[in-house]
């Protein structure tokens, strides 16, 4: 994590974007075990093929994670005050998933200066999985 300052922050600047996977079975066992989360369509092709998807899907929660780790591997985990998205499609074993954002409001709400990016997570095809909101305290250069 680099110090990142409110000074060095402008509406518009993308934030620096990770690369997660290819996702792999395993991930998404362990993942269900981390969160407790035990539907069988994240992990048994049967259950997730009678249930019409396909295919296994990975946790909603999982994409979400990696966006989070987004924000926090840029600002600090102690700067993320509010972040919330909604899933629009599948993630797949194998897919590759790509985490952005862009600052989109800077503003002082009893005296912290924060900031609001919109982020997003993509698949290889460009395919937005996930979109949502965050917001992030930033310090200042300035004592």
């Amino acid at each position: 994590m680099a110090d990142v300052y409110i000074e060095d922050v402008q509406v518009g600047m993308a934030l620096p974007q990770i690369n997660k996977g290819p996702l792999q079975r395993i991930q998404l066992v362990r993942y269900a075990g981390a969160s407790r989360d035990f539907n069988p369509i994240h992990v048994i092709e049967e259950s997730a093929r009678e249930a019409g998807l396909g295919g296994v899907i990975a946790h909603g929660m999982l994409t979400m994670a990696f966006v989070g780790q987004m924000l926090t591997d840029w600002a600090g985990v102690d700067r993320l005050r509010k972040f919330g998205v909604r899933f629009i499609a599948m993630v797949r074993p194998d897919d590759v998933i790509s985490c952005k954002g862009t600052v989109v409001d800077r503003f002082v709400h009893d005296g912290d200066q924060l900031i609001t990016c919109e982020v997003w997570a993509e698949n290889a095809r460009g395919e937005r999985v996930a979109q949502g909101e965050a917001v992030l305290s930033l310090p200042s250069k300035r004592p």
